[in-house]
């Protein structure tokens, strides 16, 4: 019976020592990480398809997580001795009980009203698109994705309303490119008072390929050839010839031009349940899609992100690296949108108890 007293101490050490908190933040950070990024891609898909099919998208922000963890441990030792030359029993025993309590709570706001106004109808501010260029994506990608049109040159559209756009459009953005890989393109903001002004500056070169290009840009854009440096503005129209003038796409209009990229099945076309783009062949093949959506009536096993829509599985191969960077893109310029209230990204609490 020596042993009891020595039992009793260590069983309260452990009991003291025992912590379920610092093990649960390297899990939980990275799980609720990873199953945020896979809702939210398989949320911009489902959205993608509801524009193609004339439905409306409905997007789900996750603003909080809190995951609450409980754990109750009592142990303890018990014995009795009966004294020398008397009638009784001697034992001991040990006993343990416990409990563990798992509580996550996750909040969810729709996107609606203004926010859903500001964030779906609006215009890409200019500001964004200068910020997506300096940030490193190609500008004739930015372009091809963001404007209607840029000084009066229409862009191409897939969605309904679609046209073929000018091919001196996509003469442009491949000038513009161009610059932009010689390190001749810079898109800055400028700072005027309280106002901030995106500027665009196309250095000189004395390369004569690199020239020719800059000049042809100028005809194109109808800017003064002695001038290197632009006022980028939000229109149709320029007001003087130190102006480049781009009338942004909403991101209702992004996601209609994306959309009509997906595969559907054959028969939603026949049955006319879904509006398609007439693209003519040569035109396809002047601009290839961003990004390849797949249909198949199985659940696809190489995806990158999938969702099940109206009986089919919608997907992109994730050997597909140009539609996963599309897709990508797509994600991000859609945050860029995101000009409501100042709203934090989700919180992951962890309370351990």
């Amino acid at each position: 019976m020596k042993w009891i007293p020595g039992l009793a101490v260590a069983l309260s050490f452990l009991s003291g020592c025992a912590s379920i908190g610092p093990p649960t933040v390297a899990r939980d950070r990275f799980d609720y990480v990873e199953a945020i990024s896979d809702s939210w891609k398989r949320q911009m898909l489902l959205n993608l398809l509801k524009v193609r099919y004339a439905d409306a998208p409905v997007f789900l922000d996750v603003t909080s997580v809190i995951s609450s963890y409980e754990f109750h441990g009592q142990a303890g030792v018990f014995g009795q001795r009966a004294p020398e030359g008397r009638a009784g029993d001697s034992f001991a025993g040990v006993s343990a009980n416990g409990s563990y309590t798992d509580r996550p709570t996750i909040t969810y706001a729709p996107l609606s009203s203004d926010k859903f106004a500001r964030s779906l109808m609006s215009p890409i501010p200019i500001s964004g698109i200068a910020l997506l260029i300096q940030a490193g994506y190609p500008v004739d990608v930015v372009l091809r994705v963001c404007a209607n049109s840029v000084n009066g040159l229409e862009n191409s559209f897939g969605g309904r309303g679609e046209r073929r756009g000018d091919p001196r459009f996509h003469e442009m953005t491949r000038l513009l490119r161009a610059a932009q890989e010689s390190g001749h393109l810079v898109l800055h903001l400028k700072k005027e008072g309280d106002q901030q002004r995106v500027m665009l500056y196309l250095r000189k070169s004395e390369d004569a390929a690199v020239g020719s290009g800059g000049e042809r840009l100028a005809t194109l854009l109808g800017l003064d050839p002695a001038l290197d440096e632009f006022t980028v503005v939000y229109g149709a129209r320029v007001a003087s010839r130190a102006e480049v003038a781009i009338q942004s796409r909403s991101m209702m209009q992004v996601m209609a031009d994306f959309g009509s990229y997906i595969d559907v099945p054959r028969t939603d076309i026949e049955e006319g349940r879904v509006f398609v783009a007439r693209r003519q062949l040569e035109h396809t093949d002047e601009l290839p899609a961003l990004l390849h959506i797949r249909n198949s009536s199985d659940f696809p096993e190489e995806a990158h992100v999938a969702v099940r829509y109206r009986e089919s599985w919608y997907w992109i191969d994730d050997r597909d690296h140009t539609s996963k960077a599309a897709f990508n893109y797509l994600m991000q310029l859609f945050s860029l949108t995101e000009t409501g209230a100042t709203q934090a990204a989700p919180v992951v609490t962890v309370p351990a108890r």
